[in-house]
């Protein structure tokens, strides 16, 4: 097998049409201006993840899941056996990753699916929820997040069932936000930016 059938191929978008739709910095909730069409075909490419890791005229579609239980959120400690390795060591509050050209499906519902298949992936979801779509993440001012966006999610679980599948999920567990809050510059970028969106007092 050859070097380049193994690379993985990942959902992008032009950061130029980011940039058409409505450029920000940090959290934006206006899901329905961006989504439909972030996700058209019509738009979106899938490319070498080693070559899009390290160039920002294209952006990777990222679905970001947050747990929540009974007014907890869950969260973790990335380990170093982890993907990317410049989130090592960090905390986290989102469960999710590439959307891969080995997903099946088309547009929305391709989407979808790669959202599933990362959380069965990374943890057992082993409770019933609710989905809703609450918003984008983007940080055009770090190396990572200069070449992500993020589609932030909040699943309201009917228990507090989740645990790690992947050795990379460290010190797992459910816990107030004033609590995560109180820690912030433990966590990875796009975990402070949703927790002083959706649960600051800013």
């Amino acid at each position: 097998m050859t070097a380049e059938t193994t690379v993985e191929h990942v959902l992008c978008v032009p950061t130029l049409l980011f940039h058409e739709l409505g450029h920000f910095q940090g959290f934006n909730a206006k899901v329905d201006r961006y989504l439909q069409t972030l996700l058209d075909p019509a738009h979106t490419s899938f490319r070498p993840r080693n070559e899009v890791e390290e160039d920002p005229s294209y952006k990777q579609l990222i679905p970001y899941c947050i747990f929540m239980h009974d007014g907890k959120v869950f969260n973790y400690r990335r380990g170093k056996a982890g993907g990317e390795g410049r989130l090592h060591s960090k905390r986290s509050i989102g469960i999710g990753g590439h959307i891969s050209s080995t997903d099946s499906m088309q547009g929305d519902r391709r989407y979808q699916e790669a959202m599933h298949r990362e959380i069965s992936e990374e943890v057992f979801l082993e409770s019933g929820f609710t989905d809703r779509c609450v918003g984008l993440i983007n940080d055009d001012e770090t190396p990572v997040g200069r070449v992500h966006l993020g589609i932030v999610h909040i699943f309201d679980l009917d228990s507090a069932k989740v645990l790690p599948r992947e050795e990379s999920i460290l010190e797992t567990g459910f816990a107030q936000p004033a609590e995560l809050l109180q820690t912030r510059d433990q966590f990875e970028t796009w975990s402070q930016i949703c927790l002083d969106h959706l649960f600051g007092q800013g």
